[in-house]
Order: structure tokens, then sequence, then C-alpha cells
């Protein structure tokens, strides 16, 4: 059902960076050392003759706090170091140049290496013990525990880049697409319905449920569902986006097709749509699960003054309703990613004591979490993603199910 990392690369390692790794001062060439044990260098060949290959690579640097990864474009060389000692037998070494994201790594951060089916490279570097750190483990299905600084390679077998991983790498700023034959007939389909325009999220939400009819039940398992429609509606998504983005560019921008500052308010309006959709399409498939479920809901009214949960149970009039039971509240904020978006949630709805949350982010970290149950937050996760979670975690996990049997 859900694609898997080996569709989109085909090897991957990590290793925790030593000093002579990250130290800038060594040398102006950095070379990622190990790749001949961890089966990497035959993903990229043997040069011979002398000939050094250059790989394009995109370096991402993931702070350990909330603001925005450092992403480089660069190329990496690969070739024999020993060409020119005929005695002695064929050193292979993978160098790159210092750029802004090399400058940041330290000792002990955490390094993966991964090529691309297209033979691009890309290296995710983050601190030891951050957030990022956690979740690129679990996706990449990296050890339970911390392990030495040597190269190993990552099972790309069993990473399976289901919504919530695909949006979290794009938050990451890790983008990538997946081809497949049965684009070209979603593309007639969506440009018969839509006349190569991005309709409103909640008609797109509505027909991307209806085109991509796998076999899902709302009722017996929510979760699941959940997870496909979101992954349904960003697949059909990507296709339309990438037909009128490659339109534009075939049209250019301005009088001329060279106007830059069109290009760029062009591209930030891409960028924009990227983040909003993705939220309501979330609300949205919530939405229909719950009418499915029978859920007595009402959706965006207000509580006190301007605070307005997302989903708030059974009803405004109940909550409105001093007479009304307090324990029989309940509300829902629905959000793809947390960060520290979830204190928000501590403000809405006065009534209701223990307040609940729904992401798709995996892997959040033990500190975060341990925060939201102190402040009485109630961490809703779709089934699927509870094995990115450690195991002392996943005990104060509620499935989507679970919180349906709450609330109904």
């Amino acid at each position: 059902m859900f694609e898997k990392l080996k569709d989109v690369f085909i090897t991957a390692a990590e290793k925790y960076l030593t000093s002579v790794d990250a130290d800038p001062k060594k040398s102006n060439q950095h070379e990622v050392g190990g790749l001949k044990g961890a089966g990497f260098s035959d993903f990229l060949g043997y040069p011979e003759n002398g000939d050094k290959w250059y790989f394009p690579v995109t370096m991402v640097y993931i702070t350990g706090d909330d603001s925005d990864p450092v992403i480089c474009e660069d190329t990496m060389s690969w070739y024999d170091t020993r060409y020119n000692q005929p005695h002695r037998s064929a050193e292979y070494r993978l160098y790159y140049r210092s750029n802004e994201v090399t400058r940041l790594m330290r000792a002990g951060d955490l390094f993966i290496i991964a090529m691309t089916k297209d033979k691009t490279l890309l290296t995710v570097c983050t601190p030891s013990g951050s957030q990022a750190e956690s979740q690129l483990r679990s996706i990449f299905g990296s050890a339970k525990e911390r392990e030495g600084n040597s190269l190993k390679p990552l099972p790309l077998d069993e990473g399976l880049v289901v919504a919530p991983v695909r949006l979290m790498l794009a938050e990451l700023g890790i983008e990538f697409y997946i081809q497949s034959d049965s684009d070209k007939v979603f593309l007639e389909q969506l440009i018969d319905k839509f006349d190569s325009k991005f309709p409103t999220t909640k008609r797109f939400s509505d027909f991307s449920r209806k085109l991509i009819k796998e076999k899902v039940s709302e009722t017996e398992d929510p979760d699941n569902t959940l997870l496909t429609w979101m992954g349904n509606e960003e697949k059909l998504f990507r296709i339309l986006e990438r037909h009128i983005v490659s339109e534009k560019l075939k049209e250019g921008f301005g009088d001329n097709g060279n106007d830059v500052d069109e290009f760029i308010r062009f591209s930030l309006s891409v960028q924009n749509r990227r983040k909003s959709r993705v939220g309501h399409a979330f609300e949205n498939h919530i939405t229909e699960i719950l009418i499915k479920n029978k859920v007595s809901f009402d959706k965006g009214v207000y509580t006190e003054g301007k605070q307005k949960p997302d989903f708030l149970f059974p009803s405004q009039i109940a909550y409105l309703d001093p007479g009304y039971d307090n324990e029989k509240l309940h509300i829902l904020a629905a959000k793809t990613t947390c960060k520290e978006r979830w204190r928000q949630v501590l403000a809405e709805a006065s009534r209701v004591k223990k307040k609940h949350l729904i992401t798709l982010e995996p892997a959040i970290s033990r500190d975060q979490t341990e925060q939201m149950i102190k402040m009485n937050i109630q961490l809703v996760v779709p089934q699927a993603l509870h094995q990115t979670y450690l195991p002392e975690q996943q005990d104060g996990l509620l499935t989507f199910k679970e919180f349906i049997n709450v609330v109904i």
C-alpha cells in the first residue's frame, strides 16, 4: 500500500561524526570515510585511469531547535587517491568541500548519507539528542541504540514513505517525488475536473477520496483510513502541482518571460500553498471519519473570546451551557507536525481539563511528550506511527480509533 524508501534511495548509511570528520581546521576538503565497509562504494562505482567522478549532492543540517534547516546544493568528488601509486592497491575516497552546512557540523552529530535512484546524493546532519535525530533514525530504520562512529548501512526495505514521513522530510527541506504508471491517468482526471487550476482544499479532499478507491473502513479502521486518505491526496496534489508549475515555467514570467520578481512571487505562492493545504486536508479527512462514525461535534467554533479549537465535542451549545457536565466536553486539535505549536492548545477551551491533540508527526522526542503529559495534553497518533515512538512513550499514546471511542 505505501511506498518504501527503497523506491527513492538505492542505498543509505549513517554514522556519528568524529572531530576529524567535523573540524573545519583539519582540512578544506572533508572525506566521508567507511563507504566500502558500509557497501556504499559499490553504488558509486569505481573510476579508472585517474578519472575523478562528481556527484551532485544536497546537504542538509537540521538544528536542534525550531529554526529552518540549512540546505546547500554542491558536488562531491569520488576517485582513487592512489592512482599514482601503482605498487599500492586502490583507495577510493569521497570528498566534499567546506560550505554553510559543513561549518555547522560538530563531533557527535548524526550523519546520514544516501544515494537516490538518479545517482544524486543526500546528506543530512543533526545534533545528537535532538528530536530530528530520533525522527531520522526511526524513518531510516536505524538501530534502536546509538552505535559507534563507523559508517553503517541502513535497511531501506523497512522504511515506509507514508504521508507523515513525506511531510516531515518536506519540513526538513528534503523533497522527493516517486512517479508511477498511473500518474498520467490521474492527471487527465484531475485536469478534466479542475481545468489545470488549484481547487479549494475541501473540493480536492472530497475528490481525492473518490478518485483512488483503496479498501478502507472509516469505522473499523479509522487510523489506516486517515493515513491512506492523506497519502492519496498528497500524491494527487503533487501530480497536479507538477503539471501546473511546469506549464507556468513554459509560459515564463512577465511580459518578456524573465521577470525575476514575478518568478519569486510565484515560487512563494507554491510553498505557501503546500504548507496551508496540508493542514486543511488533515482536518477535512478527520471530519469525514468523525461523520462516518456518527460522532457529535462542531468544527471551528468559538469557546471563550477568540479561542476556536479545531474540533469541539459534543457541540458549541453544550460547551456554552454552564450546567453541562465538564467531564463530557472534549476538544481535538489537529496539527500535522507539532514542534512548539502544540502549546497553542493550552489556551483553548478552559472548561476542558484534558485536551486531545492528533498529529502525523513520527518519533516526537520523549522530553516533548513528557511535557505534554504534565500539561494534560493527550497525544493521538495513527496506529501505524506508534512504532516510531519509544516503547515507554507508546503507552501514553491514543490511536484515532481509541479517541473516537472516548467521544462517541
